[in-house]
């Protein structure tokens, strides 16, 4: 079994997750078909990704397709913010609002921090295989707030993201960079290499 399809609507994570995943026949909803929509009601990442693999391996299965369904959950947590907003990233000061707002409204906050700025990106992924068993992997990758966005690589708030390693934003680095050291490039790393042992 070496197809997956994975649960997302996004852009930018679908081309990260094929990216990542070579080897493997990696294809998103919108191309198998497929819609899913489930609330994310998890107190947890593992617990949002839990929930959308396994509606849409539901799914995959009613359809008669043969397929791993695979799913992430990730966000930023920022110290300062006593880890918000976590698992609300994508919500956070509305679901609709463009990141370049979100990242403004951020650093405007983070005006009164200016010595507590450390935060981290979180990933949880979790596959659904065919026989329903399931496989799970977590990952983080530590950095701070930026004081200015920058950079036009990556989605989301990566263009605040300061990785000290590289001394740029998340959105700076280059596709193979971001793999590299990213919270959802070392979750699928562990995913890839558990679904390859089995």
């Amino acid at each position: 079994m070496k197809k997956m399809v994975i649960s997302t609507g996004n852009a930018g994570k679908v081309r990260e997750f094929k990216e990542i995943l070579q080897g493997w026949q990696v294809t998103s909803m919108k191309e198998e078909g497929v819609a899913v929509s489930v609330e994310e009601n998890g107190t947890t990442f593992a617990a949002n990704a839990r929930i959308k693999a396994q509606a849409l391996a539901q799914e995959l299965k009613n359809r008669g397709i043969a397929a791993i369904a695979i799913a992430d959950d990730s966000g930023l947590e920022i110290d300062a913010f006593d880890g918000a907003p976590g698992v609300y990233s994508a919500r956070y000061l509305g679901e609709d609002t463009p990141y370049d707002i979100k990242n403004g409204i951020i650093l405007d906050q983070m005006k009164e921090y200016p010595v507590n700025r450390g935060a981290r990106y979180a990933c949880a992924v979790v596959a659904v295989l065919p026989d329903e068993s399931v496989v799970e992997a977590y990952a983080t990758v530590e950095g701070s707030i930026a004081w200015e966005p920058a950079g036009e690589g990556g989605f989301g708030y990566d263009p605040i993201f300061f990785v000290p390693e590289y001394n740029k934003t998340m959105a700076q680095l280059t596709p193979d960079e971001k793999n590299a050291i990213s919270h959802r490039g070392k979750a699928l790393e562990i995913i890839k290499q558990l679904l390859d042992n089995r």
